[in-house]
């Protein structure tokens, strides 16, 4: 039985959503996948970058209310204490809630330039300075992980919350046409074959409704 309820917004557009539904894959946890409209105020504030805080994603379980990805991902991690969403080293799981919180309250730039688009593909696409510069740092960690833990994932072989965080962002280079070096489209590739992200982009690719102030105009 499902005593759990994940809300999201979209699956096309909705980066939050996916680093949260992840999460609440990754632990083993059972619930009931809820969407919103993407008139619906708090999928839009996610989905628009609205407001410097989110109520998309929210996970409900007995009693218990979490709308924060790193408070989900610390409380899966309390309930599911061998789902392994943190590594087992201590130095790791430091460096692990290290790059993880970059994610969260960083790369602005990036996001506001190339949101999440699942279903859409723009070659040639001209990233601005601003964007690249959150994009080479983000390159220096994925290589910096994979060098230290040995890949495939960024902590190793297994996905953390970690890999949860900065799934969307493969979306974006791919959705974006952003080359980058060998050892990060190794990683994308991960990304992209991992079961539970071929399961997310197969059904944002079904989505019918389009959020217009999120497809980008040349």
């Amino acid at each position: 039985m499902k005593s759990a309820t994940l809300t999201i917004a979209s699956k096309n557009y909705g980066s939050w959503s996916l680093r949260g539904w992840l999460l609440c894959r990754m632990a083993g946890l059972k619930f009931e996948e809820r969407t919103l409209s993407p008139d619906d105020p708090d999928a839009r504030a996610e989905l628009l970058l609205l407001s410097p805080s989110f109520l998309v994603p929210k996970l409900e379980r007995d009693g218990v209310t979490v709308w924060d990805t790193l408070a989900i991902a610390e409380y899966l991690a309390e309930i599911k204490p061998k789902a392994g969403l943190f590594p087992a080293d201590i130095a790791a799981r430091a460096h692990c809630r290290s790059v993880s919180g970059e994610m969260h309250s960083g790369f602005t730039n990036l996001r506001s330039a190339m949101p999440m688009n699942i279903k859409a593909r723009y070659p040639g696409y001209k990233v601005f300075a601003g964007a690249r510069g959150d994009i080479e740092r983000i390159a220096t960690i994925w290589r910096t992980c994979l060098a230290q833990y040995g890949g495939p994932f960024l902590f190793g072989k297994l996905p953390t919350m970690a890999d949860a965080m900065y799934a969307p962002v493969t979306t974006r280079l791919s959705t974006y046409d952003v080359h980058i070096d060998r050892v990060c489209d190794g990683y994308c590739r991960t990304i992209a074959n991992w079961s539970l992200m071929e399961e997310w982009v197969a059904a944002a690719k079904q989505e019918p409704d389009d959020v217009e102030e999120l497809d980008v105009e040349f």
